[in-house]
Parts: C-alpha cells; sequence; structure tokens
C-alpha cells in the first residue's frame, strides 16, 4: 500500500489568509506543460484572457471568446496538481448583468474545474461579485489598468499618476473586497496608490506593474521567459527563451537540408 499522501490544490480561503504574510506567487499559463512546471513553485495560476495577445496574436483582449477560456483553462487544470486555477472572464460574458455572469462563471467553472474565475472592474462591479460569490462562485477581482477596458481608457496607461484620481481607485479597492472578492489584481497602478490599497483592504493584492508591498505579484509568463520581443517595460524578464528557440529551429533546419538529421535506427531503440 502507498503512503504517499494525495496532493492537494490550494483553495480561495487559502490564498485570502496569505493577506499580510509570505508573499503570493502567480503566473499566467495557457497550456498544460507549462503549467505543469509553473505549479511546482505558483500558489495560484491565472488562465488570462491574455492569451489572445500571446497565444492568438490578437492586438487587445477584447475579442477572445468564452470557448476558448475554456478550452485553454481545461489545459492547465489538467496539467497542475497544487495551484489555485483561476479562470478570467473574457469581455462581454459578464457585464450586462449579474445573472449573464452567474451563468458563464458556472460554465467556466463546471467545464474547467478551476477553483475561481477572474473579472475586471471595481465599485460597477461590486454587486455582480457579490452575486457570484453568494451562489458558490469564488471572485477575484481585477482593478487598476483594466485591459478589456483598453478602448475607454485610450490604451494602456498606467493609472494613478493624477493623486486626484487616488479616491476612485480605492474606492474600487474597498468596494471588490466589501463584495466578497477573495483576492484582487492591481495593475498598471503607480507605487505609491498601490501601496495604500494594500494596507486600506483585507484582502491580498496580486501586483503586475505595481507596488512591490502588494501581497503578491503576477507576471504573463511568456513575458518573463523572453518570448515577447517588446514586453511591458515594468517586466523584469528571466530567460532568452525566443533566441533560445531561434537556434534550435535553425540548427533543425540546416540538419534537415544537409540530411544530417537522425534517422529511424538512431531515433527508435
Amino acid at each position: 500500500m502507498s503512503t504517499q499522501k494525495p496532493v492537494r490544490r490550494n483553495t480561495t480561503p487559502k490564498i485570502r489568509n496569505m493577506k499580510g504574510g509570505d508573499p503570493i506567487v502567480s503566473l499566467t499559463s495557457y497550456h498544460a506543460h507549462t503549467a505543469a512546471i509553473v505549479d511546482r513553485y505558483a500558489d495560484f495560476i491565472l488562465v488570462g484572457d491574455s492569451l489572445g495577445m500571446v497565444m492568438h496574436g490578437m492586438e487587445t483582449t477584447v475579442g477572445v471568446p468564452l470557448d476558448l477560456m475554456i478550452m485553454h483553462g481545461k489545459a492547465v487544470v489538467r496539467g497542475t496538481q497544487k495551484a489555485l486555477i483561476v479562470v478570467d472572464m473574457p469581455f462581454g460574458t459578464y457585464e450586462e448583468s449579474p445573472n449573464m455572469a452567474f451563468r458563464n462563471a458556472a460554465k467556466i467553472m463546471k467545464e474547467t474545474g478551476c477553483g475561481a474565475v477572474k473579472l475586471e472592474g471595481g465599485a460597477r462591479m461590486a454587486e455582480t461579485i457579490h452575486f457570484l460569490t453568494e451562489r458558490g462562485i469564488p471572485v477575484m477581482a481585477h482593478i487598476g489598468l483594466t485591459p478589456q477596458s483598453s478602448h475607454v481608457m485610450g490604451g494602456f496607461k498606467t493609472q494613478g499618476r493624477d493623486e486626484a484620481t487616488w479616491d476612485a481607485h480605492i474606492a474600487d479597492a474597498k468596494a471588490v473586497a466589501e463584495a466578497g472578492a477573495f483576492a484582487m489584481v492591481v495593475e498598471g497602478v503607480v507605487e505609491p496608490l498601490a501601496a495604500k490599497i494594500t494596507k486600506l483592504v483585507d484582502i491580498p493584492t496580486i501586483g503586475i506593474g505595481a507596488s512591490a508591498e502588494c501581497d503578491g505579484q503576477i507576471l504573463v509568463l511568456e513575458d518573463m521567459l523572453g518570448l515577447n520581443a517588446t514586453p511591458p517595460k515594468f517586466v523584469k524578464v528571466y530567460g532568452d527563451l525566443a533566441n533560445q528557440i531561434e537556434a534550435s529551429v535553425k540548427a533543425y533546419a540546416e540538419e534537415v537540408k544537409d540530411r544530417s538529421f537522425p534517422t529511424e535506427d538512431q531515433v527508435y531503440r
């Protein structure tokens, strides 16, 4: 009989209880094999709608359909054992009404097996967040720079440069926390404002291009691995995969052309 204990996934209460404790580690992932690697180190993994831009060449996240999120969500869940898996709700699947949001969030959770969903918006989404959490759907909020609203914001611009706007961002943070979100992503917010929000709310803040004082951090995996030729300025690039992949493809192509590619006898042993 095996004495090995089964691996238990992180839960939303566990992530919430990390507020003010050890920093929360997170990355995005969109496929099973990278998720399996990230799973060893991350407290939660976000299947972000950024996959539209990263994986499918879209200019923004606005065009990402629900079924695409579900497909990638399934892959990430299958590739992991430990991390909490959070799946983004794409644009147009939750804004119209709480009822609409519930139907689509339930579909995501039932079909992917994920542990939570994430949606963008502050005070305006508080009613929806409350509606979902009251009905058993854990919600991670997303405030500050919200990519799905980039057309309204005039692009991907740092938020809070004008201190006169701070009250609105703080109100957003308080509203989603009070509505029942278990954590919130704080994106593209000036450092002092992100640090202040972190101190004012009782749920974890997950920074991306915000403050090191947030309760955790998240990056897009492909950005930090060097697969994006033009990553956001705030991203520290930890790898050089684009050049490594190109060198490998070049070596393969050269071997094929000079007929030095491994033979069947060399490959199948």
